[in-house]
C-alpha cells in the first residue's frame, strides 16, 4: 500500500501547479487549430460526414503542427500532431476514393433515391445489391412476355424501373404491376432456396418496359454473406406482395356493395369490372435502351 501510495503522490504532486497564469494569449494559429477541432467534431456519419470530419479535424492538427513549430517549439508536441494531420489527410483520401468508386448508372441513382435510400440503405450496401445484378438494366418491349403461364422456370427476381406489366391467368386480367414493384415477388415467396418451379400467370409489357434481374442462386448466395441485405429484400417483398393483394381485392366484388376476400380460393374466376389503371406517382424515369432478354418472346409467337 505505501508503494502504491508513493506512486500516485508522486504522479500527481510531480509537478507543482500553476501560481502565476501566463497573461498573454496563444496566437492566432492555436486559436484557430481549437475552432476547427469544435467544428469538425459537429460531423454527421455516411462518407460525405466522413470527408467533413477528416478535413476540418486535419486541418486543426496542421495548425497546431505549426502552432508548435513556430511559438512552443517543442519538439514532441509537433510530432504528435503532425502524425494525427497525417492519419486524418490519408483517411480523407481512402474515404475519396470510396465515394467515387460508388457510382452508378443514372437509372440506378435513380432507383437508390427513390427505393433505398428512404430505408436508410447506405451506398456500400446498395453496391453489392447492384453487382449481383452484374449493375444491368434489361429492356422489355411492348406487347413481349416476362413470363408465360405454364411454361417460365422462376429462376430470378426482377424489379420494374419503368413501363407497365399487365398480369393475366387463363386470358383473364388480374392487375398491373407499375415502377418500383417486382414482377415475381409472389412466385419468389412461395419457393424455398432448394425448391424450383414455373409461373402460374402470364406478365406482359403494355409499354416498353426497363427492369432490373437478379440471378436466384445468385440472389441466395449474396442473403448468406449479408443477413441485413436478405432481411431488407424480405421486407421489400412482403410489402410488395401486400400492395398486390390489396390491388386484386380493389377489383373484385360479389354482389352489390360486397368486396370479395382474397383469402378464398380461386378468386380469379369471379366477373372482374374493367378499370381505368392509375399510374403512381413514384416511378421512375426511363433511361436509354440497353439490350433485350435473351428469354423474352412476343406473346403471340
Amino acid at each position: 500500500m505505501g508503494e502504491n501510495a508513493s506512486f500516485w503522490e508522486s504522479l500527481i504532486y510531480a509537478h507543482p501547479t500553476c501560481t502565476t497564469w501566463k497573461l498573454e494569449a496563444e496566437g492566432s494559429i492555436y486559436h484557430l487549430a481549437s475552432i476547427l477541432f469544435v467544428v469538425g467534431f459537429m460531423g454527421g456519419s455516411g462518407f460525405f460526414g466522413l470527408l467533413y470530419v477528416f478535413s476540418l479535424l486535419g486541418l486543426g492538427f496542421l495548425c497546431s503542427s505549426v502552432w508548435a513549430w513556430l511559438d512552443v517549439c517543442a519538439a514532441d508536441i509537433f510530432s504528435w500532431n503532425f502524425i494525427l494531420f497525417a492519419i486524418c489527410f490519408v483517411q480523407f483520401i481512402y474515404v475519396t476514393y470510396q465515394v467515387r468508386s460508388v457510382s452508378f448508372d443514372k437509372e440506378f441513382q435513380e432507383l437508390y433515391s427513390a427505393l433505398f435510400q428512404p430505408l436508410g440503405i447506405s451506398l456500400t450496401v446498395y453496391r453489392k445489391i447492384v453487382l449481383c445484378c452484374d449493375a444491368e438494366v434489361v429492356t422489355l418491349e411492348k406487347e413481349h412476355c416476362y413470363a408465360m403461364q405454364g411454361k417460365t422456370p422462376i429462376d430470378k427476381l426482377s424489379l420494374l424501373v419503368s413501363g407497365r406489366i399487365r398480369v393475366t391467368v387463363d386470358g383473364e386480367f388480374l392487375h398491373y404491376i407499375f415502377p418500383l414493384q417486382f414482377l415475381d415477388s409472389p412466385e419468389w415467396d412461395s419457393l424455398r432456396p432448394t425448391e424450383e418451379g414455373i409461373f402460374q400467370v402470364t406478365l406482359t409489357a403494355e409499354t416498353d418496359c426497363r427492369y432490373v434481374a437478379w440471378r436466384r442462386k445468385k440472389l441466395y448466395l449474396l442473403f448468406a454473406k449479408h443477413r441485413f441485405i436478405s432481411r431488407l429484400f424480405s421486407v421489400l417483398i412482403g410489402s410488395d406482395i401486400a400492395e398486390k393483394l390489396y390491388a386484386l381485392n380493389d377489383r373484385v366484388h360479389v354482389g352489390k356493395g360486397f368486396r370479395y376476400d382474397i383469402r378464398l380460393p380461386n378468386f380469379y374466376h369471379v366477373s372482374l369490372p374493367e378499370t381505368p389503371p392509375v399510374q403512381p406517382s413514384h416511378h421512375l424515369q426511363r433511361g436509354s435502351p440497353q439490350r433485350k432478354p435473351a428469354g423474352v418472346t412476343n406473346c403471340g409467337s
